[in-house]
């Protein structure tokens, strides 16, 4: 029997700790809480700390028994020095010692990777990505981030990372509502839909304000409905949740999130050529009609054509504790030994 592991998801919007084995089964104890970006790493730090006694607690371990801990953080980070880079979402993560403070707060060994590389480990080991040799991963939430998997291990480039699918500047493309930023991530990703929304909603409200005698723009009224009139509310579940309803700003929002997408895995299929492509992240749970047909349809239209029929764009399997099983893998692939 394998021995006891922990596993730490940090995102931009939860927190996911849990407590297993690390070789895919379901986690002996399992604990989730949201993020608030506005109260700072510090925040979250507390949250980890309650997070873990709490786990404990459940699943009626002592201490002594974790024989050490895999983190997945939703951002870039220095593996082999344990540290954090940066933090798009939350404020306060600039070049912290994760792997040193979880030692020292809990006196545990540690292994620290992006979220989206954790993740593209356990959708190769126990996944959608199983059986196939590379495994492309690319998660579509708050952001966007990827991973390769090449005979089963991380592939990092030259040491800092690689991947990062989010990151491409698609160029002058046409696009149906205003893109202020250029990225894949900034158009595409959950946070990038969501501002693009509010500030295309701001637009048509400040060109034809409603008031007693007008009725709201037809263009952004079931949006606005379903957010209570609260714009700051306006999450992409809501997007596309209207779109599906024929809303026709979301319908915009989404031929671009889908189209910018397909793009840029047409880029990385061009150089890497991978056997098979998952893609999760809270965006992709919207479906297969509002996201990965569209998706796989981009993607057709701009592929290198020899490579377009190797890699099959496939949902992952395991769901929000994706990055969970992949953290408790490398901790057990680190440490058991």
């Amino acid at each position: 029997m394998s021995g006891w592991y922990l596993g730490i998801e940090i995102g931009g919007t939860k927190l996911q700790i849990a407590i297993g084995h690390g070789s895919g089964e379901p986690c002996r104890a399992f604990w989730r809480g949201a993020i608030d970006a506005s109260q700072r790493a510090e925040r979250i730090q507390q949250q980890i700390i309650a997070g873990v006694d709490e786990l404990l607690k459940q699943s009626g371990l002592e201490r002594n028994q974790i024989v050490g801990v895999g983190i997945g953080f939703g951002g870039p980070v220095d593996t082999q020095a344990g540290r954090v880079v940066t933090s798009n979402q939350v404020a306060g993560w600039g070049s912290f010692p994760l792997v040193e403070w979880i030692s020292t707060q809990f006196g545990w060994p540690a292994i620290l990777h992006n979220d989206a590389d954790t993740a593209a480990y356990a959708e190769a080991h126990f996944g959608a990505g199983r059986g196939f040799d590379p495994v492309m991963y690319v998660t579509v939430g708050s952001g966007i981030g990827g991973g390769l998997i090449e005979h089963g291990q991380i592939f990092r480039g030259s040491g800092a990372g690689a991947l990062e699918i989010g990151h491409l500047r698609p160029g002058p493309r046409p696009f149906r509502v205003n893109v202020p930023g250029r990225t894949v991530e900034s158009i595409a990703s959950g946070f990038g839909m969501e501002y693009r929304c509010r500030q295309a909603i701001a637009e048509a409200l400040a060109t034809h304000p409603a008031s007693a005698s007008s009725k709201t723009p037809v263009r952004i009224e079931r949006l606005l409905q379903l957010a209570e009139g609260d714009v700051q509310r306006i999450t992409a579940r809501m997007i596309g949740q209207a779109a599906a309803q024929g809303d026709p700003l979301s319908q915009d929002l989404l031929a671009d999130s889908t189209s910018t997408l397909g793009w840029a895995l047409a880029q990385a299929i061009s150089l890497i050529n991978p056997a098979r492509i998952v893609i999760g992240g809270g965006v992709s749970l919207l479906g297969e009609t509002l996201f990965f047909e569209p998706v796989r349809a981009a993607c057709r239209a701009e592929v290198f054509e020899p490579f377009a029929n190797i890699a099959a764009i496939v949902p992952a399997a395991l769901g929000e504790e994706v990055v969970i099983h992949g953290a408790l893998a490398l901790a057990r692939e680190c440490f058991r030994r």
